[in-house]
């Protein structure tokens, strides 16, 4: 019986959280197969009990630097103790010597990006910028460090493979339709009632928490465009992250977002209604036209394939990434154009059988994400390994 143990100790919001919660549902499925996650009190809360999983609840500490240290001297241990044959490391860094074979999971753009670190230099975000410095530092060695690396698309595979000359394959990340349309509860009121307020109007989703590199300032400077090529059509767009600086916590700082919206008249054109619940979001999905997202720097973006299940066609900021994972489901424009961002919202909303075709398109391409088959490619790795 194969017994793999999972670092998910960084696994604390967006994408991080998303991997874990489904994956650790396919492990459980798997008699044949035992498993040992080291995670937060927090989500430790959230997976339940299975007989062939166990679990570490542990605290790291914050910034790149402590972390990688209580790591590096703490999970050795860990691993040793629970009798693992294979580590799987799913925050991006790896352990220098692992006592077992290492399976490195690597999801974090933003240490290949040029445009994130101007984009930080503009914003004056020296200590982001310092930090990510530190964390590509280890997230590079890591990638040396690791037996094999998985990213989560053939693009970003590329890039890995380009920074650091290491062992690199891609697999992607998955989907489960019976999981994310389960939940017939309907949304909170409050949430609902937002949403019916933009009921004759072109109804645009961004699924995000607020940070840099998603690139909301391009999207608010969108919002004028939109309205003037659908010829003063009402415009709501959605957002699930809240821009008020006194109800947004974090390192990226909201200010100049909201400034923005003001300075641009279309606070009745923006809806902040924070996070929602991932059990809940297909409604929100299903509410809307169109979904939007000009991040300029991406791995896999697991909103996407769920608003191609949901039926929605998409604009995507013009990335090799989300060209791979849209295709014939999404219309592109250069990250920081607006304008191109405008026009091609506009291109689909004035052609309904265009917006039929793309949601067509999206709802196959979701088809082929499968937590299932991500799963089992890792299973294939791992036995290749311990053989």
């Amino acid at each position: 019986m194969m017994h793999l143990f999972l670092n998910c100790l960084a696994a604390s919001a967006g994408s991080g959280l998303t991997y874990v919660r489904n994956v650790v549902p396919h492990l459980a499925r798997r008699p044949e197969l035992r498993a040992t996650l080291a995670l937060s009190p927090q989500l430790r809360k959230e997976l339940g009990n299975a007989p062939n999983i166990s679990f570490i609840e542990a605290e790291i500490p914050v910034g790149a630097a402590g972390r990688f240290c209580w790591e590096q001297t703490s999970l050795p241990r860990m691993i040793r103790s629970s009798g693992a044959d294979v580590l799987l490391s799913a925050g991006n860094f790896a352990l220098w010597r692992s006592p077992v074979p290492q399976i490195l999971l690597s999801g974090n753009s933003l240490y290949t990006s040029v445009d994130f670190y101007s984009d930080l230099r503009a914003r004056r975000a020296y200590r982001i910028w310092l930090d990510t410095r530190v964390r590509g530092f280890f997230a590079r060695r890591s990638v040396c460090w690791a037996d094999c690396t998985v990213a989560p698309s053939k693009a970003f595979a590329d890039t890995l493979r380009l920074w650091t000359n290491g062992k690199v394959v891609s697999i992607y990340h998955g989907f489960d339709p019976t999981i994310f349309f389960r939940d017939h509860n309907p949304l909170p009121p409050e949430i609902q009632d937002k949403i019916d307020s933009g009921k004759d109007a072109l109804r645009l989703i961004f699924v995000s928490h607020y940070n840099y590199y998603r690139n909301f300032e391009t999207l608010l400077r969108a919002i004028p465009y939109i309205r003037e090529r659908m010829g003063g059509r009402d415009v709501r767009l959605f957002l699930t992250c809240k821009l008020s600086s006194d109800e947004h916590s974090g390192t990226h700082h909201t200010e100049a977002a909201a400034e923005l919206i003001q300075r641009l008249g279309i606070a009745d054109q923006i809806v902040e209604l924070g996070a929602v619940p991932y059990h809940l979001l297909h409604h929100l999905y299903r509410a809307c036209h169109v979904y939007v997202t000009p991040a300029y720097a991406e791995t896999f973006a697991h909103p996407l394939v769920e608003a191609m299940a949901s039926g929605l066609p998409i604009v995507a900021s013009d990335l090799p990434v989300h060209r791979e994972v849209c295709g014939a489901a999404a219309l592109y424009f250069p990250c920081f154009s607006p304008a191109d961002l405008a026009s091609q919202v506009a291109a689909i909303a004035n052609a309904q059988e265009l917006g039929r075709e793309m949601a067509n398109s999206g709802q196959k391409r979701s088809l082929d994400f499968s937590w299932a088959r991500h799963v089992q490619e890792l299973l294939t790795i791992s036995r290749e390994m311990t053989n």
